[in-house]
């Protein structure tokens, strides 16, 4: 069975409380092969953010992880998504992740439009209750959709996942861990996909690694 991957992870460089090597570790132990940390950013620290993780990457590789340096753009105005989401392109980033209109924090209403309209934004996570119009442009641009283990974002999978599948959207299934109870192994992971409402077709394509080839090479 192909090892895991996890696209949206926070360390202390935001709001996270494990040091970023730890975090890696600990996804190494639990059969992680490809791990994205995308803590938060606006304009303030996106080239910290990044450098930072890319410095990694030697040391990542050695516990076997190939380590991807992300941002997840939060709570910016939405005219400026498309603005920053180049700029984390321009300083190096691999992965671009929009915080998404979650039902259980003040996003900024035109978000999902934004990110769903934005050709360098690799993840749109835990989109609430997207709307049609912008699940369609999202598969349009290839943006994909987050299933969330997180606390409160998770309460709208269902919904997400009804609204990629009817849209042709990739989807992914991440932790957006904070803390090393977040982290998910194998089981837990398609605990999260299934409970979602995903297909066992679904299940298997979008837990595959070859989704984070299909995004990066987009």
């Amino acid at each position: 069975m192909s090892g895991l991957y996890d696209l949206h992870t926070h360390t202390t460089m935001s709001d996270g409380e494990l040091l970023p090597i730890e975090l890696v570790r600990r996804l190494s132990v639990l059969g992680y092969e490809i791990v994205a940390i995308a803590d938060h950013v606006d304009c303030t620290n996106i080239a910290q953010v990044i450098a930072a993780t890319a410095c990694l990457k030697k040391s990542a590789a050695r516990y076997g992880v190939r380590l991807l340096s992300g941002v997840e753009i939060t709570h910016v105005p939405p005219e400026e998504i498309a603005e920053l989401a180049a700029y984390a392109r321009d300083e190096g980033a691999d992965i671009v992740v929009v915080h998404g209109e979650s039902p259980v924090e003040p996003v900024a209403p035109g978000t999902n439009h934004a990110a769903c309209s934005c050709a360098d934004v690799d993840i749109l996570a835990h989109p609430g209750f997207i709307t049609p119009e912008d699940a369609r442009l999202a598969a349009k641009n290839r943006v994909a959709l987050e299933i969330t283990s997180r606390n409160g974002h998770n309460r709208t999978n269902g919904y997400v996942a009804v609204a990629a599948r009817e849209a042709g959207c990739m989807i992914v299934v991440d932790s957006d861990a904070h803390a090393p109870s977040d982290l998910l192994g194998r089981e837990a992971k398609v605990a999260v996909a299934r409970g979602a409402g995903l297909t066992e077709e679904e299940v298997t394509r979008s837990l595959s690694l070859k989704i984070v080839s299909d995004l990066l090479a987009r």
